[in-house]
């Protein structure tokens, strides 16, 4: 199946999907906020650059987008019918990246949750922020997903 629209049109659509700041991560941010939660934003420092530190709970909060770490059974982890081949490796490189950094977090003692964007609704059920909550503050593990 060939593309819908040009090329130059393809590259200037996708140069503009942003990597920070993403409407998930601004929505579960301010929820975090409201909730009492004080955090840091984009930590270069760490691997992974995670999204949401907060590090009086040594935890890290990492947003996924279903598409870009291919979420399991998720609807809109679907690969694009055009250039497959370029799509699957992405994807997997994605997920091995997602792996190692997973692993380097929790060689450094940081906890990690990873909540994934079909999870992140305008209503963001109270149950997600309950959960997430008791995570950070302790309970859980090492190691937690939040995402349908």
């Amino acid at each position: 199946m060939t593309d819908i629209v040009d090329v130059q049109t393809r590259s200037r659509m996708m140069s503009n999907i942003r990597s920070r700041n993403t409407k998930p991560e601004v929505s579960l941010r301010q929820t975090l906020h409201r909730e009492g939660f004080r955090f840091r934003i984009n930590v270069r420092g760490l691997p992974g650059s995670p999204d949401i530190v907060l590090p009086k709970w040594q935890t890290v909060v990492l947003v996924h987008g279903c598409f870009w770490h291919q979420h399991p059974g998720c609807s809109k982890a679907t690969v694009p019918n055009t250039n497959t081949e370029f799509w699957s490796q992405k994807f997997e490189a994605n997920r091995r990246r997602d792996v190692k950094v997973l692993e380097q977090l929790h060689a450094l003692g940081w906890r990690t949750a990873i909540v994934w964007e079909c999870a992140i609704t305008p209503r963001m059920g109270e149950e997600l922020v309950h959960q997430l909550g008791e995570f950070v503050r302790g309970a859980g593990g090492q190691h937690m997903e939040f995402g349908s």
